[in-house]
């Protein structure tokens, strides 16, 4: 048999790239691949819910700006949502010194099955922003208001907490689309 020079010898070990050297290059890509998946579903989920509370927060505040118009103005307030619904926006407030959806602590109870008509909403948002739109939501939208001050009495009171929030229906919770209620509290005087 005919020795094998230097230069054939070099050129047998380095002959190609080893199974075992495909195989893990294969399970870095991988794992790579899935940290990636997981990066692109999260930010999905991020997006998501950050539409829901830019929404909720919207709804929110142009109803706690009807109301306070309201207040330092005479009169009642409409809001007429995508489905061509008109609702009344009740701002009256009993000698009680207090109206609307019940409150638990700070924040309204959603778990009032029946809130007062008037101080509620169940606000149709589609796209377009028609009646024959594409529904993308039904918000529930809730308000209480509170006379505040040392006196309930009402040509004596000119202090109110107005205290406003809005979830989507049918919302279910624990997992990464979830998103809160928005709620917003604002004192107004006249």
């Amino acid at each position: 048999m005919q020795e094998k020079t230097a230069r054939q010898t070099r050129k047998d070990s380095q002959a190609g790239i080893s199974l075992i050297e495909v195989l893990i290059a294969t399970v870095i890509l991988v794992i790579g691949s899935l940290g990636m998946i997981l990066l692109i579903v999260t930010s999905i989920a991020t997006n998501n819910r950050n539409k829901m509370d830019s929404t909720q927060t919207m709804l929110a505040t142009s109803i706690l700006e009807q109301i306070h118009s309201t207040f330092n103005g005479i009169g009642t307030s409409d809001l007429t949502d995508c489905a061509g619904t008109t609702w009344n926006i009740q701002t009256t407030i009993p000698n009680s010194g207090t109206a609307g959806a019940l409150l638990s602590g700070a924040n309204i109870d959603y778990s009032q099955t029946n809130p007062p008509s008037g101080y509620y909403m169940n606000y149709v948002i589609s796209a377009p922003c028609t009646s024959t739109g594409a529904v993308q939501g039904v918000y529930d939208v809730r308000w209480h208001l509170d006379k505040v001050g040392y006196d309930v009495d009402p040509t004596k009171t000119k202090s109110y907490l107005i205290t406003v929030s809005a979830k989507l229906r049918g919302h279910r919770g624990g997992d990464k689309f979830f998103s809160l209620p928005v709620t917003l509290r604002f004192m107004a005087g006249s």
